[in-house]
């Protein structure tokens, strides 16, 4: 008998209202009538979370064999054989009845509510329910409505007790600050007594409840659903990615949701990501050129702001070289922008001094160089290391994402952290580190050694995965890339997902905005020949890092700084470096959003287009290239980033060959390896739904499939030579950058016994620009206290909320201190860029780590000097 005749089925045939549907075994009779196109309606239900069966509005008819029965559909697995009506006399009875007593205390304010147009209790009762009521008794009445948090308020007549928002909270979020109270008719969802619902992720329960019982405070009475025009682009808040709903109204942004993506968000937002876009309506947006006046900035045109840069750059270059000139930032830019900017400084200015890291990241060959794991191989491993920053304060929806896989399926986290972070919790085995020790801590835990031998039997089982980022801003980024490299060359197996967090870094990585990196992740020597056939001359020699511009800019060794969304006084971990640099630099040019402290001393200022003003793509940790859509228009006369570099490059005397994004794409399809046949209409079709991941295709992969004649995506971009391979007349195609083993970094100077190793770590809600111009964020970030470990305290002589002169190499502040047991002995943790003078003061970039000296303030007077 030939095999295929015992081959196992893989799907179940179900009948729903007479026809065949073939489902998954163990799907919801729901979600299986739904892909087929039978909408069953529902409340309770959500496809993200666990089945309740709460509402009971999708009961229908069920025949498993023993007869039908009236049965929720979001509680019952299909089974072969089962017969589903969702339209039978009996169903349609059932779910008319469910309508009625849902109705019964709920308020018709539908006039008022912000709900009313977009609701499904609305929706479903003109398609569902019986069109009158029996009762007439009076309904209950509340206060209304009660704040939740600073972002979320409470209608507590219309709640019809779903159980999504409190699922959500406790099952997604892992925050349960949310709960059912009182009993019978006085059920309700609230908060527990002095305990807000103070949730990075309370946006979705607003989103996510059927009905306006939670509103927004962001939108609350903003303007009506059918006012509302929306396109889908992808949230910038951080870096993974988030897909949502862009929408807006009289050309302004009012609110942003979630769209569900399977490979990254599911749907779900962090509150920044929901509440920021409120920024770029602030009426402090820069729209107008700015010129230096003397002291003051003024306004000018754009002619004038471009020829006094032009002049500048110009001069720069000719007189002291193009190493003069350097450009910092480019995190906050689109691809496109990205690419524009990275071609102008390397082509046309010549310089190879530009960085989109401000000192707050990994090496950038690294970051583009390790084995890379995609969000769902890492959620899908059997262990995952977390060698990275507090995933929760910094890439929200990736935590999300971790501790689903931890909950849900498993999954074993091995943490190493310089103190605790919102996954510590969930992690089987969690190691604590001093600043600069996490390659030997590396080293025992692969060694098996003392309190790691548990640990390193879990690496030693399926796959590994490591989520790698900067865990501290005053610790170097090349000790935590040692503590990789240890790691790669025991487990040479082993993938690693990114955590660095500004928006579009990766992107801009990828762009070419890294000193001695090209677009497509090439090493400068190494695509020097392909580049230069197409740019032109290139940089002869590796230019400077963030920290080593900011250095030649203070010693006045840089003419001209070019700062592209950059705020070095605010972001770079060492403020009296940034200090130094802004005043010792030639001249500073600023493309920007916002007036921001480093660009009130800029000699010009040139405005640009923000989040939802212009179309384009970033790309996210994994390298997933997404869309950015235009939505609303940019104020005054701002410009492009990209526009503002064509620009600038004619009036040097070159020309970028750019004048729209698809030109671009036409050419990064055609010169980037890692972005090999990735064009425009592929990011804008279909197939880019999801986004599209970039290096899948390495020079082996391109010229293989060059050298097949039906790869004519591949023969479209490099040539049927696979980029010239076969012709010596023409460049090779490089190849692009693989990690490899790096050097050990500096010796740690020793510690005494009155110091202790700073950690700056940071907060999802700082004192960011962002955050300061969005009126739903701006009161969130707070003053942080410095945190020690209780017997650190103790052995200081210091009681909690004590104030405290910390002393580094850099300055003197004075700091309340709170004891924290996630802290290490010899550790000592301050937030960084919160209110007021913090980690960036004390902060030292030139050394690998930074100690601080921590002295009891004796009397009110050294206390004045110390303030003072």
């Amino acid at each position: 008998m030939a095999d295929t005749e015992h081959e196992t089925k893989t799907t179940v045939s179900i009948t729903v209202d007479g026809r065949t549907v073939e489902a998954a075994p163990g799907e919801l009779v729901i979600a299986a009538a739904e892909r087929e196109g039978t909408y069953i309606p529902r409340f309770c239900y959500h496809p993200r979370m666990n089945p309740v069966g709460m509402c009971r509005m999708c009961i229908v008819e069920i025949d498993t064999g023993r007869g039908p029965s009236l049965q929720p559909a979001c509680m019952i697995p299909v089974a072969e054989g089962m017969s589903v009506d969702t339209t039978s006399e009996v169903t349609k009875k059932a779910q008319d009845g469910i309508l009625e007593f849902l109705l019964i205390n709920h308020p018709l304010d539908c006039p008022v509510c912000d709900k009313g147009g977009e609701c499904p209790l609305q929706d479903q009762t003109l398609a569902f329910g019986p069109g009158e009521s029996r009762f007439v008794e009076q309904k209950n009445h509340w206060e209304k409505p009660i704040p939740l948090s600073d972002l979320v308020t409470m209608d507590r007549e219309r709640c019809i007790l779903c159980d999504r928002c409190t699922r959500f909270a406790s099952e997604v979020a892992g925050d349960p600050l949310i709960s059912f109270i009182g009993r019978g008719s006085e059920t309700q969802v609230n908060t527990f007594p002095d305990d807000p619902f103070a949730s990075y992720f309370s946006g979705n329960t607003v989103q996510i409840c059927p009905v306006g019982a939670l509103t927004s405070v962001a939108y609350r009475f903003k303007t009506r659903p059918w006012d509302l025009d929306q396109v889908e682009s992808t949230c910038t808040s951080c870096s993974v990615g988030c897909r949502i709903a862009l929408q807006s109204s009289q050309d302004r942004l009012v609110r942003q949701l979630g769209v569900d993506v399977d490979p990254v968000n599911w749907g779900w937002l962090c509150d920044k990501g929901r509440y920021d876009h409120e920024a770029f309506d602030s009426d402090r947006r820069l729209g107008t050129p700015l010129r230096r006046d003397g002291d003051a900035l003024v306004e000018t045109g754009w002619a004038e702001a471009l020829g006094a840069t032009v002049e500048a750059l110009a001069g720069a270059r000719d007189r002291h070289g193009p190493g003069s000139v350097a450009v910092l930032g480019g995190a906050r830019l689109t691809n496109e922008d990205a690419y524009a900017w990275s071609k102008l400084a390397r082509s046309v200015i010549g310089t190879d001094s530009v960085d989109a890291q401000i000192g707050d990241g990994l090496p950038a060959e690294a970051v583009v160089g390790l084995p890379r794991a995609t969000i769902d191989e890492v959620c899908a491993a059997d262990t995952v290391v977390l060698l990275a920053p507090d995933v929760k304060e910094e890439l929200p929806v990736l935590y999300l994402r971790l501790r689903h896989a931890v909950v849900e399926r498993g999954l074993k986290i091995i943490e190493l952290s310089p103190a605790a972070t919102g996954l510590t919790r969930y992690a089987a085995a969690s190691f604590r580190y001093r600043p600069g020790e996490a390659a030997g801590v590396m080293r025992d835990l692969l060694a098996g050694e003392g309190p790691h031998a548990e640990a390193a039997g879990l690496l030693g089982d399926g796959t590994v995965a490591c989520v790698l980022g900067r865990p501290s801003l005053a610790e170097s980024g090349q000790s935590i890339l040692d503590a990789a490299s240890v790691l790669f060359e025991s487990a040479p197996a082993t993938t690693f997902l990114s955590a660095l967090r500004r928006s579009n870094v990766h992107g801009a990585l990828d762009m070419g905005l890294a000193p001695g990196l090209l677009p497509g992740r090439v090493a400068l020597d190494e695509g020097r020949e392909w580049y230069g056939a197409e740019w032109g001359d290139l940089p002869a020699e590796r230019g400077l890092d963030a920290a080593g511009i900011l250095e030649a800019a203070a010693n006045g060794q840089v003419r001209v700084l070019v700062l592209l969304g950059a705020d070095p006084l605010a972001d770079f971990p060492d403020r009296d470096l940034a200090r130094r640099a802004l005043a010792g630099a030639g001249f500073v040019v600023a493309l920007d959003c916002f007036a921001t402290d480093s660009n009130r001393q800029a000699d010009v200022v040139l405005p640009v287009a923000g989040f939802g003003e212009k179309p384009g793509t970033t790309t996210n940790i994994e390298g997933r290239i997404s869309r950015l859509h235009q939505k609303v228009t940019a104020p005054g006369t701002a410009r492009t980033d990209w526009m503002v570099a064509a620009e600038l490059a004619w009036r040097l005397g070159g020309d970028l060959g750019i004048e729209s994004v698809e030109d671009v794409w036409a050419e990064l399809s055609r010169l980037a390896p890692s972005h090999a046949g990735i064009t425009w209409e592929r990011i804008q079709s279909g197939e880019g739904f999801d986004g599209i991941l970039a290096g899948e295709l390495t020079t082996e992969a391109v010229e293989e499939a060059a050298a097949d004649p039906e790869a004519s995506d591949v023969d479209e971009a490099f040539g049927p030579s696979g980029g010239g391979s076969d012709d010596d007349a023409t460049p090779r195609i490089p190849a692009v950058l693989r990690f490899g083993p790096v050097p050990a970094s500096r010796n740690l100077p020793p510690v005494d016994s009155y110091s202790l190793r700073l950690v700056a770590s940071r907060r999802l809600y700082d004192d960011g620009t962002i955050n300061q111009h969005a009126p739903a964020l701006a009161g969130l970030a707070v003053a942080a206290p410095l945190r020690v470990n209780a017997t650190d305290l103790d052995r200081l002589g210091l009681d909690s909320g004590a104030r405290v002169r910390c002393t580094s190499s850099r300055t003197s502040l004075v700091l309340e201190v709170a004891p924290d047991p996630g802290v290490p002995r010899g550790s000592a943790v301050l937030t960084f860029n919160q209110p007021g003078a913090g980690a960036a003061d004390l902060i030292d970039a030139s050394q690998p780590v930074t100690d601080i000296r921590v002295e009891t303030i004796t009397d009110s007077t050294s206390q004045e000097r110390a303030d003072g």
